[in-house]
């Protein structure tokens, strides 16, 4: 027998989907301990200027930091460390910049390449 579904039945088990995803991934990450990801800012939709402070919390320990973004807020993540090396912590210089394309599968099965960037930053000497 062929199930029919409206489109908000859809969408909303895939955000239950989605939060479950995302529950699971912060459990192991903080059984994992990762040193990686503890120093990474991840930018996303908010304002430019938290990302810039969380940076600069980072780098102000004397660590390097690793600013990652996808898709749109790669020119928010430059923004980010244009800022801060500008403004705020004049010393600060670019250790990495890595680019990578992640392939991601759309609900109606295809599959659309999304860009990414890692900025790592070194704390000013």
């Amino acid at each position: 027998m062929i199930e029919h579904r409206t489109l908000y039945e859809k969408t909303k088990k895939s955000k239950k989907q989605t939060k479950l995803n995302i529950k699971k991934t912060n459990k192991t990450l903080k059984v994992m301990k990762m040193s990686k990801d503890e120093n990474a800012v991840f930018v996303g939709r908010r304002p430019t200027m938290n990302y810039v402070m969380a940076t600069m919390m980072i780098l102000n320990k004397g660590e390097d930091c690793t600013v990652k973004a996808r898709g749109r807020a790669i020119s928010h993540a430059v923004d980010v460390c244009e800022i801060l090396r500008n403004r705020f912590l004049k010393g600060t210089e670019y250790k990495d910049i890595r680019l990578s394309t992640e392939q991601l599968e759309g609900e109606n099965g295809q599959n659309n390449n999304v860009s990414s960037i890692e900025i790592v930053l070194a704390p000013p000497k």
